[in-house]
């Protein structure tokens, strides 16, 4: 079993690859049967679970803990995992938190926010049988710095960091990369760029695929970013408005095209 060759292996046959958050057993086990490609156990709780206005109080033991228990509801889609805030400030300690999502959380890819003064660490973490999965664009755990949720990419030089970022998280062996919140033209380029597959959240329709927070899809968040978008609406159940959405990503509809 080899999930990040799975996923690349989606990406070469020109399958859009369709993600979602999960953050305990019975919503892990409706997306599996469903028949989404991958699983993703967002910091994102911080806001949706536990209340916070930020990702920034999730701790460690929270992503063991909601890893853990979502693996249970997976038998078939891959697990993806992400390193809280402040988990990852030196090697050694991304190592020692990568290895515990891996080993008391059951992920199979650990994901980790930004490129500067993470290469080293992802490197480290892939030389130790870790997949490592990169995220660039909006940070959510670099808000308190960035100013806030905004979309990054907008200028030449903010552009044309997060594209020498890609090249260089790719270098170190990261296995995916997730693009959040950039400008569909830059998506498209760094997709296009790399060999990996790039998942896209609010970053238009060219990425190889796209991962959205399921209580935005399901209509549960108070205040859902405007590029996601309300599956449930109109669907017979939970189940169907999953499906709806992997059908949405599957078949380029969503996120849709813009003119």
């Amino acid at each position: 079993m080899n999930p990040a060759a799975d996923l690349t292996a989606l990406r070469t046959r020109g399958e859009k690859i369709a993600c979602l958050t999960a953050y305990d057993a019975g919503f892990a086990a409706i997306l599996d049967a469903a028949g989404i490609d991958a699983v993703l156990v967002g910091d994102s709780l911080g806001m949706v679970v536990q209340g916070e206005d930020t990702t920034l109080q999730v701790r460690m033991a929270d992503m063991i803990y909601h890893s853990r228990i979502v693996r249970r509801g997976l038998h078939r889609a891959p697990l993806i995992a992400d390193l809280p805030f402040a988990s990852c400030t030196t090697t050694a300690q991304a190592l020692g938190n990568a290895a515990r999502l891996v080993s008391e959380g059951g992920a199979q890819i650990v994901k980790l926010e930004g490129a500067d003064g993470q290469v080293e660490r992802v490197a480290a973490m892939v030389a130790a049988g870790i997949p490592v999965c990169g995220h660039l664009g909006m940070q959510p755990q670099s808000v308190l710095t960035t100013g806030g949720y905004r979309v990054q990419g907008n200028e030449p030089e903010s552009a044309r960091h997060i594209e020498v970022s890609a090249q260089a998280l790719q270098a170190a062996g990261i296995c995916m990369l997730v693009l959040e919140c950039v400008p569909a033209a830059l998506a498209a380029r760094v997709t296009q760029a790399l060999s990996v597959p790039v998942i896209g959240i609010g970053a238009g329709p060219d990425c190889d695929g796209q991962v959205l927070v399921l209580y935005d899809v399901l209509g549960i968040s108070p205040e859902p970013p405007t590029f996601s978008h309300d599956f449930l609406k109109g669907a017979a159940g939970i189940a169907a408005a999953v499906q709806a959405y992997i059908s949405a990503v599957k078949a380029g509809r969503f996120p849709p095209r813009r003119p």
